[in-house]
C-alpha cells in the first residue's frame, strides 16, 4: 500500500508539472487560466492522490475562483537576500519541512511598492515555494493564505534569476485548505500583504 501510495503521489507532481508547462508556454493568459482551473477540478475529482477525502470527491463540482484580473498578472524584480532567515514546520508524514529565505520579489500593485519573499525548500532537491496572505484571507479566501510557487510539486509558472511571473489569478489553496486532515505551510509574515488579491482560488465550500 505505501509503494502504491507514492507511486500514486508521483503521478499527481507528474500532472501538476504537464499542467503548469501548458501554462508557461500559452501566449494567451486567458486560455491558460481556463486550462489551469479545468485540470485542477480534474485532479481533485478523480486523482488517488487529491487532497479531497472520498466523501468530498463524490459531491464536488468544481473550484471557485474570482474572475480574471489582467491588473494582477505581474513581473516582480528578484533581488537575493543579504541574510537570509529559515523557518521550520512538523509535518505528520514528512516531519520537519525547513525553507529559507532566497530572494526579494519587488512589484507595484495597485500603484503602489510592493514585496514577497522567495523561499527554498531545504532538503534533497530542493524547490522554490512562495506563499503569501493577502487582506482577503479568512472571508473571500482560506484564512491561512495561498501559494503561487511549490516548485517541488511541479507548481512554477516562470522564475528567472531577476524576474518572477506572480500570476495570482493562479493562487491556489493549500491541502489544508480543503479538510484539516493535513497540515500545510503557510505564509511566514514576512509574506503577508496589506491588499486585498481580488484573483484566483476562492475559499472552499
Amino acid at each position: 500500500m505505501r509503494n502504491t501510495h507514492h507511486l500514486m503521489l508521483a503521478d499527481w507532481r507528474r500532472e501538476v508539472t504537464a499542467m503548469f508547462g501548458r501554462l508557461r508556454d500559452e501566449k494567451d493568459p486567458q486560455l491558460a487560466w481556463r486550462d489551469f482551473r479545468r485540470t485542477r477540478d480534474t485532479l481533485l475529482k478523480q486523482h488517488p492522490q487529491s487532497p479531497l477525502n472520498k466523501g468530498q470527491r463524490e459531491s464536488f463540482k468544481n473550484l471557485e475562483y474570482f474572475p480574471y484580473s489582467s491588473n494582477l498578472r505581474l513581473v516582480g524584480m528578484v533581488r537575493p537576500v543579504p541574510e537570509p532567515k529559515t523557518y521550520s514546520i512538523e509535518l505528520p508524514a514528512e516531519g520537519v519541512l525547513r525553507f529559507s529565505q532566497i530572494a526579494t520579489i519587488h512589484f507595484d500593485l495597485a500603484g503602489k511598492s510592493s514585496q514577497l519573499i522567495l523561499y527554498w525548500i531545504e532538503g534533497y532537491g530542493g524547490g522554490l515555494f512562495l506563499p503569501f496572505r493577502d487582506a482577503t484571507n479568512g472571508a473571500d479566501t482560506f484564512g491561512g493564505g495561498r501559494y503561487l510557487y511549490d516548485s517541488i510539486k511541479g507548481a512554477d509558472l516562470g522564475a528567472g534569476s531577476e524576474t518572477i511571473l506572480l500570476e495570482f489569478n493562479f493562487a491556489y489553496n493549500p491541502s489544508c485548505a480543503y479538510n484539516d486532515r493535513w497540515v500545510c505551510p503557510l505564509a511566514p509574515p514576512d509574506n503577508w500583504l496589506p491588499k486585498p488579491i481580488n484573483a484566483g482560488e476562492r475559499t472552499f465550500k
